[in-house]
């Protein structure tokens, strides 16, 4: 994936969903990049999901079934001790291109995790084309390299469609506050089946049809996860 970049979400580890927010936008991406006609069609690698010791302790393993679909016989999951081994199964994994992206979880602002550490995570990625989405737990935006950077909040769903007493689509509140090729904003994000919409798009008042709405005018025709 030509541009692959280095993202952070920032997240309460109380809540839960730096790593779905995290999970969507990967997800947003590589249906962005489907859609593109010199890509497969149907991408089927491997995702790598790397969690340090207190990460797990704050938020909890990935649960299988609570997985997208086409993710749950995909996913490899590593659990460590320490953000220092975190970030180098992390940058292990970029070199390998035969993942689809990869997925960290690491809490507070460990000394490992310093800007020569960040910068070599964005090299590794652009490198070798294989996204990084890092979910920060419980910490401060401290000095990165990271391409993006995200605030992410829990959000109230919409009721569900044909039952409102079943559970809504997953919503979150998301804070751009770090990009090179987008000015910062704050979206009511939701997920459509593997597509991000913004709450008040077309898309977000109707189930089905995967549509970018507010997202694609606001990041020029990208998915925003891409900008």
């Amino acid at each position: 994936m030509a541009g692959a970049s280095h993202s952070e979400v920032f997240a309460s580890g109380d809540e839960g969903c730096g790593a779905a927010l995290a999970l969507a936008l990967a997800r947003d991406t590589l249906a962005a990049a489907a859609t593109n006609p010199l890509s497969e069609t149907d991408d089927r690698r491997m995702v790598l999901w790397v969690q340090d010791r207190d990460a797990i302790k704050r938020g909890g393993r990935p649960y299988l079934h609570g997985l997208p679909a086409d993710l749950r016989h995909r996913l490899i999951h590593v659990e460590v001790k320490s953000p220092a081994d975190a970030l180098f199964a992390l940058e292990e994994g970029l070199r390998c291109r035969d993942l689809a992206f990869v997925l960290g979880e690491i809490a507070g602002n460990p000394r490992a995790l310093d800007f020569t550490s960040s910068r070599r995570l964005s090299l590794a990625a652009e490198k070798h084309g294989v996204p990084l989405w890092l979910v920060r737990l419980d910490a401060r935006p401290d000095l990165s390299s990271a391409r993006l950077r995200w605030q992410a909040r829990s959000a109230v769903s919409p009721p569900a469609r044909w039952n409102a007493h079943a559970p809504g689509i997953a919503s979150w509140r998301a804070e751009l506050f770090r990009a090179r090729t987008h000015p910062p904003g704050t979206w009511t994000l939701r997920d459509d089946g593997g597509n991000l919409v913004a709450a008040g798009s077309p898309a977000s008042e109707t189930s089905g049809s995967p549509h970018h709405g507010d997202l694609v005018r606001a990041a020029g025709g990208r998915s925003l996860a891409a900008v």
